[in-house]
């Protein structure tokens, strides 16, 4: 290997096989923009190039990555386990934060297509942070020429700051621009996983539905299941998609759109079983037939890619569906046995490639159909070239974990602008005290609430909870989607969460700490997720008299009457799970 010094940078990449330049771009304020390109005098295969700097450990007490969830911390360079960003997995960004929140630094790459290798790593005898990307981690096509861009901002704003500038610099590539959010992405969802996994039955869940309605959510999405009787939570039988649990899913459509709700409908993508018609057709064209759940499309072949399309557009046409789970994209890679070449039919050599030509062309022609249809993926595949093909991101998988719940909610929503981001699912047990049960609501709020309830055997005191929230969040979504967002102690795990849009500003409070009053709003809310009958505020300002209703999870008012916020520390007694609602007064 050969190493070079560009600026102050470190090329470390084979020799005599391609140039590698590092050119600075643009420069403002403490954000640098380097363009990286390699060249050579013919054709090369690129191999992977890591380019490294580095910068002393000052006032650096974690690093944020997009799917770090409870780890957060410093790791050592002698720790190997890098974060690896590709199309469906993850973004290309690292962000190195203070004892204060605020950025230390935050690098970025623009390619979100190919598989690159990221981490940013403590060295014990210089006590610096090196920061590392490498380049075409993954096997690649041949290539004439290859750019990119490279972004470091040493801005000493809020690390969520860094994080939203390096969101609209990935909006303003061509090849990330988001498609835009339907209203519908927007609106709180019934999911049938958790309660029902493949056991569906239809009269029930229309009656769910109409439940459902009545509490203020518009969406239902059918999960694995309605397309078999198969009922081993395995994938044997996908490929087909033919809807043998639900025979006449257009009947079924209309039944749900009666009851006031949409529905969407799950796919598991890649997957195509080995009991399914679709398996002996496309027999070869895998790039796995030993994966643990099922063989692996390889969306390199353009008939597998027409397939999967004509799958969700006859859907689409003749079921009248609203939108589409489409599950399980980060699948799609690169197998030990995969043969990653231009050949026997296969129209792109690169796995990454292919998938972003595969769900363009999956968004365009639904789209053409339905323009506002909707599209849900799932942590990992949310990053900014997901962005392009999906409006609904979700939080992966965690039921019952409402403290993880809200950690992925917010680090999704850091990055993803516009982009309607979803919990998952939240649930719980039919015994757990009805203030335990709210935590799992709550702390979706600064997301698109998602439930999995069997809603027909609840109590009437569960159901007030759930519509009490739920009116809550419908009534201020706009504050909680579109307004300046804040997760505070990434190490703690946002026990702190704000959300401040025009006249009013929205604090969830998670754990047993003091509350900064930073704002000057008319109107600000504290939600008290966590278990403390108090929540203690510290006012920047002195703020006058405001109104003051305190409610308890169920909706119950606890409490009406007027309190002075003046500048200091004061603590507001409130119900577990409970909301406080401050509005100023105002004098003629």
């Amino acid at each position: 290997m050969e190493e070079v010094i560009t600026h102050r940078f470190n090329i470390i990449k084979d020799p005599d096989t391609f140039d590698v330049t590092i050119t600075s771009n643009t420069k403002e304020k403490d954000i640098d923009i380097y363009t990286i390109y390699f060249s050579a005098h013919k054709e090369f295969t690129p191999k992977p190039v890591t380019i490294s700097w580095k910068i002393p450990a000052i006032n650096v007490k974690g690093v944020w990555k997009p799917t770090s969830d409870f780890s957060k911390r410093i790791m050592d360079d002698w720790e190997l386990n890098h974060m690896e960003s590709r199309i469906s997995v993850d973004a290309p960004v690292v962000s190195i934060y203070g004892h204060n929140d605020k950025n230390t630094l935050t690098f970025a790459c623009a390619d979100a297509i190919n598989t690159t290798s990221l981490n940013a790593l403590y060295r014990e005898e210089d006590n610096c942070i090196y920061c590392h990307i490498t380049l075409f981690a993954e096997a690649h096509h041949s290539i004439t020429s290859y750019s990119t861009e490279l972004r470091i901002d040493q801005n000493t704003y809020h690390f969520s700051e860094a994080l939203k500038g390096v969101r609209t610099w990935w909006e303003n590539f061509e090849h990330l621009t988001p498609t835009p959010t339907p209203a519908l992405a927007k609106k709180p969802v019934y999911s049938t996983w958790y309660q029902f996994h493949q056991n569906l039955e239809p009269e029930l869940l229309i009656e769910e539905c109409k439940l459902a309605s009545k509490l203020g959510y518009e969406l239902m999405i059918l999960d694995d299941g309605w397309q078999t009787k198969d009922s081993n939570r395995g994938y044997d039988y996908t490929g087909d998609w033919e809807p043998e649990r639900i025979p006449n899913l257009a009947s079924f459509t209309e039944a749900v759109h009666a009851t006031g709700m949409k529905l969407a409908l799950w796919y598991s993508v890649p997957f195509c079983g080995k009991h399914s018609k679709a398996y002996q057709k496309f027999k070869g064209k895998f790039l796995t037939e030993n994966h643990r759940w099922a063989p692996v499309f390889d969306p390199r072949y353009p008939e597998v890619r027409t397939y999967l399309i004509g799958l969700y557009t006859k859907a689409l046409e003749e079921w009248n569906l609203d939108g589409f789970k489409l599950d399980f994209i980060d699948e799609f890679k690169a197998y030990p046995e995969t043969v990653l070449t231009l050949e026997d039919g296969r129209d792109f050599s690169s796995i990454n490639e292919a998938v972003d030509r595969l769900l363009t062309d999956v968004i365009t022609s639904l789209k053409a159909i339905k323009k506002d249809v909707v599209i849900e993926f799932r942590q990992k595949y949310t990053g900014p070239a997901m962005r392009k093909y999906g409006n609904m991101f979700r939080a992966f998988d965690c039921p019952g974990d409402n403290a993880m719940n809200r950690v992925r909610i917010a680090d999704i929503k850091m990055i993803s602008g516009d982009t309607a981001v979803h919990s998952d699912m939240f649930t719980y047990h039919k015994d757990e005290p009805i203030e335990i049960k709210a935590l799992q609501l709550v702390n979706t709020l600064f997301g698109v609430p998602q439930l999995s309830i069997l809603l027909q055997e609840v109590s009437q005191e569960e159901a007030s909870m759930i519509g009490f929230y739920t009116k809550y969040w419908n009534q201020n979504a706009t504050t909680l989607l579109k307004g300046d967002f804040t997760p505070h102690k990434p190490l703690a795990n946002y026990p702190i969460c704000e959300s401040i849009l025009n006249d009013q500003h929205i604090i969830g409070v998670f754990d047993n700490y003091v509350v900064p009053i930073t704002s000057k709003a008319p109107k600000i809310d504290i939600i008290n997720g966590q278990l403390e009958e108090y929540v203690i505020i510290n006012c920047n300002h002195n703020l006058g008299d405001y109104n003051m209703v305190i409610y308890s999870c169920t909706g119950k008012i606890i409490q009406e009457s007027s309190i002075q916020l003046q500048k200091g520390i004061l603590k507001i007694e409130v119900p577990q799970s409970g909301l406080i609602k401050l509005s100023k007064n105002t004098y003629l």
